[in-house]
């Protein structure tokens, strides 16, 4: 349902993404690893539409994102998409069921406003949240902030779900609480995703398929068994979590991506 093809991206001199060739399979999860600055988060901007390639292509249901150059046909092609933020990215000032349906306004033009809050109480319900619709975010936990966003993600019924991070700043057993919601989504809503992620325990409990970028480029693609036990070297040390490889860290691989301009 969706393939990648050739993908470059560059923000002046720093190459982000040198060739990615990617193809996503209709309703499985593939999750994106690899280290800071590699450019999966640039990967996932560019499905969505968020940042334009200067090279190659990236075609969802025969639909070319890269080909489309008015706002109005990118609009329309989002609606098709949920994405669930790094940080989870609530609005401060809206209660939580004013952000879960946030999307709703632009997303889904045959819905009458007076069924929102309704729609809230449901998508709260699938991620494992009840009666919170009228707290405000400095009210929750970071794990609660995280499942908002989530349902904010899923409220419009997304065919495509795009996750950034999804178990990042939390603590181990709220991240494993939302790999397993990740997983009860994709059964009951028999969704297509991308999830990019460093965390390697969510990566295999929530991967159909994983793979790995390293300076722009996909290294290898594969089931979470086979990456488990790869023995390409730059794959056995990021799994493993190695400070010694080939992979050569420095302070400058921590630098955040460029934002789109």
């Amino acid at each position: 349902m969706i393939e990648a093809q050739g993908v470059k991206k560059s923000f002046g001199k720093h190459h982000i993404l040198r060739g990615v060739d990617l193809i996503v399979e209709t309703g499985e999860t593939l999750v994106i690893i690899g280290g800071s600055g590699c450019g999966k988060s640039t990967f996932l901007k560019s499905v969505i539409g968020l940042i334009r390639p200067q090279e190659g292509s990236i075609t969802v249901d025969g639909v070319d994102i890269t080909r489309l150059s008015d706002e109005a046909s990118i609009a329309q092609y989002r609606k098709n998409f949920g994405y669930l933020f790094q940080e989870g990215a609530l609005f401060d000032s809206l209660t939580v069921w004013e952000n879960v349906i946030f999307g709703l306004r632009y997303l889904a033009d045959d819905i009458p406003s007076s069924r929102y809050r309704k729609i809230a109480k449901e998508k709260l319900a699938l991620v494992g949240l009840k009666d919170v619709e009228d707290f405000m975010p400095s009210e929750l936990s970071g794990g609660m902030k995280k499942r908002v966003a989530l349902a904010r993600a899923i409220a419009a019924e997304p065919s495509y779900i795009l996750y950034d991070e999804p178990t990042t700043g939390l603590d181990p057993i709220m991240s494993d609480v939302i790999s397993d919601l990740i997983l009860d989504l994709q059964k009951k809503l028999k969704v297509t995703s991308i999830a990019v992620t460093h965390d390697m325990k969510s990566a295999y409990k929530i991967a159909s398929r994983i793979a790995m970028l390293h300076e722009g480029r996909v290294l290898g693609v594969a089931h979470p068994e086979v990456i488990r036990v790869s023995t390409n070297p730059y794959i056995r040390q990021f799994v493993d979590g190695l400070s010694q490889g080939p992979i050569q860290m420095k302070l400058k691989d921590y630098e955040p991506e460029p934002e789109p301009r």
